[in-house]
């Protein structure tokens, strides 16, 4: 059985940090992506890595800021290290399950956790 388990939303003030974290279970050699989303807009791509790790790609609103990484121990963790968080960043973030392409380019699947609410307070 798949699951993707999201942690470590909460309330920030503008400028602070916060780290997410996704356990993800049941999967092997996917690549996995932090997407985000607001009440009546669409779900927007954050960030992206590969299984291995060695491969990443942001999206512009997050590079510089964020950080993702992944943990293959014996669990699967991915993370999302947040970093000068901006009100504009507030939104209910999504790990995702996927296909991380040689090319850098992340496709997704129909493979989401259940969300965790981000608020950025200025």
């Amino acid at each position: 059985q798949v699951q993707l388990v999201e942690s470590g939303g909460g309330l920030v003030q503008a400028g602070g940090s916060l780290r997410l974290s996704c356990v993800a279970s049941g999967f092997s050699g996917y690549g996995f992506g932090w997407f985000r989303q607001n009440p009546g807009k669409e779900r927007e791509f954050v960030a992206a890595i590969n299984w291995s790790g060695g491969n990443l790609t942001y999206a512009d609103s997050a590079k510089g800021r964020f950080t993702i990484s992944i943990d293959n121990g014996k669990n699967t963790v991915v993370y999302l290290q947040m970093n000068s968080l901006k009100p504009e960043d507030t939104a209910v973030y999504f790990c995702n399950a996927g296909i991380f392409y040689r090319n850098g380019d992340y496709s997704y699947r129909n493979y989401w956790g259940q969300g965790t609410q981000v608020t950025v307070s200025s």
